[in-house]
């Protein structure tokens, strides 16, 4: 290679050039081409080495047709072979040539080649042109992401001020995108504007950059732009053999500005423009204060049999009398195809661009817009269009939008399908989710599964996670590591909960976590923060504690090898196990590790305080308070809760309580754990005084209770004798369970009365389906409500009315300022 740019100097010395002459050997090139196009490119080599053993004297005319074909191929290589004929018989290259070797070069991704050839070209005055062959490198450098070899260049180009054109600034944009530079994108669209007029193809690339870089309002503004001069017309629109569109044009840098271009537009075409976009206008302003007002639905644009999106309740009148007396004509009479497909593509890439920035209300206007201008859309405008809509309204409106796509025979693509699954699966909406993943054909991404993977274990459904498992696997889609991560927690552990783990159970677990860690490995996906957090915690959850340090230890020792550092979280969920299974010991030793190389948080401060629970230290406790203080973090209702109990376990009610008058002074709002906490040692105690009025406290603060509050005060009276005032108690907490307050008592009460009071069978089972879908408090309240109806005491209207509500408020109400 270093021959050949020595060669290549020498011949920019001498400033070659080509003959001129038709070459003689047309149809060997012809025949080597032939011989590359169907891959015998060892018969091409033998043909191209006979070529250069003739007699006859060759000249550059001779190998351009291959050079030119092996810079659409592209083949480097073979250029290189062509490069050493030529070298090798002292055949001068030509600015064509040059050309075709560099494109040939950049495409085939040798760029450090093309660049050292591109810098011999650069010293020689009489290759021209020069600019194409850096437009051809620049171009290169965006698509194989090299800025290294673009700054190089460009450096290149302003030491030897060759200057730009129109595809130079289309290069330096892919390049600004690819920095994910918008001050450059927009420094590049003054510089341009002001020496070119606007074209359709230009404002194409400028929208997509803006898109690209979530500017949304500078790619609108380009957008609207951009229909003005499709309106306009009177220029055409080309295609490169590759098939991309350019403007037929001159490619000369011009200094007049896209502003004076558009007077003259606006001034000939006044009239019909102004009728155009004054209609656009008011039906925009129109559909977004119906959207404001919530009047505008997908459901209601849906008037037409032939499926045709018109708006037609919302559109203002102007924008009727234009559609009778214009219709598809505006296009079809201003428009050529060509034009049409730039145009629906730049407000396609607008409309994904609203889904990025959860902009529906803008999306709603683009897609009214198309169809006012004459634009169909296409399944790409759906699949943005329904993106935006579901990130912000939700999959209802994506269902209505899917429903119009099938009223036009448009088959949605598989992402469209993907993006309503993962709404629904978001929604907890499964089987709809499910459904939706059963029609995807292809899927490049594991992320709709993982959704509805996710939406598995928030309702604990590891058999449907089973089902979407072997789809994914019917469909060759290989997880990655947030299918994992779910993975362990869907099935880390065994037992369903409220139970513990057993010998069994934690058999089964460790058999789980080991075949899901073989499929890691064979995938070839290491762990995460998040797949090891949810590991141990599955461990933890199981009781299997010597595993658990175990796996913590190999976490730690592979983690080191790498960049991966195990975070706080993780340390916090084996501290959890620890002191869950009474493991104080061990749990102290991990946190005096963490002291020294890992910084706590406020979690971990939490949850050895609690540990003091165990220990019955309070002094220790206090002292962890400090230190927590210290570090920047303030006390939490986990912090109060936590001394509460550590004061309880030591006999000390009363100051247990002073500590909670305290926390509600310091703005600590307490949480029902809280108050269970006390309930629990009043219960143990037999302290029905101190239950009465913890409940009142509870009612006060606005804490709404939940099963165990249930449990501790029946319990209190019903073993003191009290089975009547224990039953009327159970019926006014399970209410306040169900009902948050008076307005939605009478709202949810018909729903709720007709489960606890009806004599049907399956009743109980319509209640226990609410387990399944993680409403449990819900659930517990109504079977305590319908268990108190059963052995026959009537149920309370008005929990609050109650006689036992109303003694409470009287005896114990007062501690609050309560009337």
């Amino acid at each position: 290679m270093t021959g050949i740019f020595k060669r290549a100097r020498a011949c920019a010395g001498q400033g070659c050039v080509g003959t001129g002459v038709e070459p003689v050997t047309g149809s060997v090139q012809m025949q080597i081409i032939n011989a590359l196009r169907v891959g015998e490119r060892s018969r091409a080599s033998t043909l191209l080495s006979d070529l250069g053993h003739r007699n006859y004297s060759l000249r550059v005319d001779d190998f351009v047709r291959i050079l030119e074909y092996c810079a659409s191929s592209p083949d480097p290589l073979f250029v290189m072979e062509i490069w050493t004929i030529m070298e090798e018989k002292e055949i001068s290259m030509n600015d064509k040539c040059y050309l075709h070797v560099i494109r040939a070069l950049c495409k085939g991704g040798y760029l450090d080649e093309a660049f050292n050839l591109l810098s011999i070209v650069g010293e020689n005055a009489d290759i021209y042109p020069i600019l194409p062959m850096y437009n051809n490198f620049l171009g290169a450098c965006a698509q194989m992401h090299s800025l290294h070899h673009a700054n190089k260049c460009l450096d290149l180009m302003e030491q030897r001020l060759v200057g730009k054109n129109e595809v130079t600034y289309i290069e330096l944009l892919k390049l600004a995108v690819l920095q994910q530079n918008l001050p450059a994108v927009h420094e590049l669209w003054k510089e341009y504007t002001r020496y070119y007029n606007v074209s359709i193809v230009s404002l194409r690339k400028f929208i997509r950059s803006f898109t690209r870089l979530r500017d949304l309002k500078s790619a609108y503004e380009s957008l609207q732009l951009m229909v003005t001069l499709a309106f306009w017309g009177g220029f055409v629109i080309a295609k490169t053999a590759e098939g991309k569109m350019y403007p037929s044009k001159l490619d000369i840098p011009i200094p007049s500005s896209s502003d004076l271009s558009l007077k003259k537009y606006w001034k000939e075409n006044e009239i019909f423009v102004s009728s155009v976009f004054q209609a656009c206008n008011e039906s925009n302003t129109q559909a977004s204060d119906s959207v404001d007002s919530g009047t505008f639905g997908i459901g209601k644009i849906e008037d037409r049999t032939d499926g045709r999106v018109l708006l037609q309740k919302h559109m203002a009148v102007p924008v009727k009398k234009l559609l009778r007396w214009s219709g598809r004509v505006l296009l079809q009479k201003h428009m050529a195809v060509p034009v049409k497909k730039l145009l629906r593509w730049s407000f396609n890439d607008v409309l994904y661009a609203c889904a990025q920035t959860r902009n529906y209300k803008l999306a709603e206007q683009l897609f009214a817009q198309m169809q006012i201008i004459g634009l169909e859309p296409s399944c790409v405008t759906y699949d943005g269009f329904i993106r935006a809509l579901v990130a912000e309204r939700g999959f209802h409106d994506g269902l209505q939008v899917l429903e119009v796509m099938q009223q036009k025979n448009l088959k949605p693509y598989d992402s469209t399908l993907a993006t309503i699954s993962v709404a629904c699966s978001k929604d907890l909406e499964l089987d709809l989710a499910e459904t939706f993943l059963d029609q995807i054909s292809t899927s490049p991404s594991p992320f709709p599964y993982n959704a509805l993977l996710e939406a598995c274990d928030r309702l604990d459904q590891p058999e449907r996670a089973v089902r979407i498992l072997a789809k994914m696997k019917q469909l060759k889609l290989p997880p990655d590591i947030r299918t994992y991560e779910l993975l362990f927690s869907l099935f880390g552990n065994v037992n369903a909960p409220y139970e513990e783990g057993n010998m069994l159970s934690q058999l089964d677990a460790a058999k789980r976590i080991n075949a899901i860690e073989v499929d890691m490995l064979s995938n070839g996906i290491q762990h995460s923060n998040v797949s090891i957090n949810n590991l141990l915690k599955a461990l933890g959850t199981e009781g299997m504690i010597r595993e658990l340090i175990q796996y913590l230890r190999v976490a730690e020792n592979q983690f080191s090898s790498s960049s991966i550092v195990l975070g706080t979280p993780i340390y916090n969920t084996v501290l959890h196990s620890l002191v869950e299974a009474k493991e104080c010991h061990m749990a102290v030793e991990i946190f005096k590790t963490m002291l020294y190389g890992r910084r706590p948080d406020a979690v971990t401060y939490n949850i050895m305080i609690d540990c003091c629970s165990i220990i019955k230290c309070f002094k220790y406790a206090c002292a962890l308070v400090s230190v927590m203080i210290r570090d920047g973090f303030c006390p939490q209702v986990l912090t109060y809760t936590a001394l509460i109990k550590i004061l309880l376990v030591c006999q000390d009610l009363d100051e247990a309580l002073n500590l909670l008058d305290q926390g509600c002074s310091d703005a600590i709002q307490p949480d029902v754990l809280l108050f269970n906490t006390i309930l629990q040692a009043a219960y143990d105690k037999g302290r029905i005084d101190l239950v009465e009025l913890i409940v009142v406290r509870m009612h006060q603060e606005n804490v709404q209770p939940d099963s165990s509050t249930c449990g501790y005060v029946f319990s209190a009276y019903a073993d003191s004798g009290f089975f009547s005032t224990a039953i009327e108690a159970l019926q006014v907490l399970s209410m306040r369970i169900i009902f948050e307050d008076d307005s939605s008592l009478e709202e949810k009460r018909p729903i709720f009365e007709d489960l606890i009071l009806a004599e049907d069978l399956d009743a109980e089972s319509r209640i226990i389906e609410l387990f399944k879908n993680s409403q449990e408090e819900i659930a517990l309240a109504l079977l305590n409500l319908r268990w108190c109806a059963t052995v026959g005491f009537p149920i309370s209207r008005l929990p609050n009315q109650s006689q036992w509500a109303k003694r409470l408020l009287r005896s114990y109400g007062f501690k609050k300022g309560a009337t």
